[in-house]
């Protein structure tokens, strides 16, 4: 398992039921693992977005008799020295947009560090056939190009990326064709339908794999595996490479799992040859 500082603070947050607010302060310090235990509860409520006295209860929620104790925690699991400054203040607000990225790209590859999860949603995709893929709205372009390149190495791919009440019919024709998996990609902000095809998904016997912004998104009840690429909130629109590049993983972890992924590839490649497809 991965020993960063986020993956310890993730730990100590399973199994606890948290309320939303409890989730989005739990997500923030995630996200900010090595800055929190320098934070005063104030700073922290700051930080995301709530009140000084939600933070104090989130404190006594995970066990602990008030913010200085789980902040004398956070001590002894984070880095002992504070992180180094940003250098933001010599960056335009674009340039930030990018630090952002570039950071989430690194946890991402902390959090990879332990393959385990990965190679596990391959295996389940992979068996599936056919193989359901969900996203809607902001998410819909993450699942239309994981389908899209998954299409290539496995026989059956079902794209669902559009809602309404024939969402939960075509979750019912997949299952009812064979499929034992569907994968989900789920972004904020997290559209009820994407929350309530989950949970008919597993009703109808589907085990869900999801790639979602954090562990605590309201997705994660309905998930049987839940994998987290986290977003960049430094623009207006939310930007999502963690999550495009944590699908393109999955992509290679399921490919490896299917026996004539590479067959199915060159034989691809020969058609596409044969008709012109692409220009040298």
């Amino acid at each position: 398992m991965s020993d960063s500082p986020a993956a310890r603070l993730q730990k100590l947050f399973e199994g606890h039921r948290l309320t939303p607010t409890q989730r989005r302060i739990a997500h923030c310090m995630v996200r900010g693992a090595a800055e929190v235990p320098f934070l005063s509860s104030v700073e922290l409520a700051e930080l995301a977005g709530v009140s000084q006295p939600s933070v104090t209860r989130f404190a006594v929620a995970l066990g602990f008799d008030g913010y200085p104790a789980l902040r004398r925690h956070l001590r002894e699991v984070a880095p002992a020295e504070p992180p180094r400054p940003a250098r933001s203040e010599s960056y335009n607000e674009y340039q930030q947009a990018v630090e952002g990225e570039i950071e989430n790209l690194r946890r991402l590859a902390v959090m990879l560090a332990d393959p385990a999860p990965v190679e596990e949603a391959g295996r389940l995709l992979a068996g599936s056939s056919p193989l359901p893929v969900l996203g809607l709205r902001a998410a819909s372009s993450q699942a239309r190009g994981f389908a899209y390149f998954a299409a290539k190495v496995h026989p059956d791919v079902r794209l669902l990326d559009e809602g309404g009440s024939m969402l939960a019919d075509r979750i019912d024709a997949a299952a009812a064709a064979g499929a034992s998996a569907l994968l989900c990609f789920a972004l904020p902000r997290h559209p009820r339908e994407v929350v309530e095809a989950l949970e008919h998904a597993r009703a109808a016997g589907l085990t869900t794999v999801t790639v979602a912004d954090s562990a605590f998104a309201p997705v994660a009840r309905y998930s049987d595996l839940l994998i987290p690429a986290p977003v960049g909130t430094g623009l207006a629109f939310d930007t999502a490479c963690a999550p495009m590049l944590l699908g393109r993983v999955l992509l290679e972890a399921m490919a490896d799992a299917l026996p004539d992924a590479q067959a199915r590839l060159e034989s691809f490649d020969a058609r596409a040859a044969a008709r012109g497809l692409f220009v040298e």
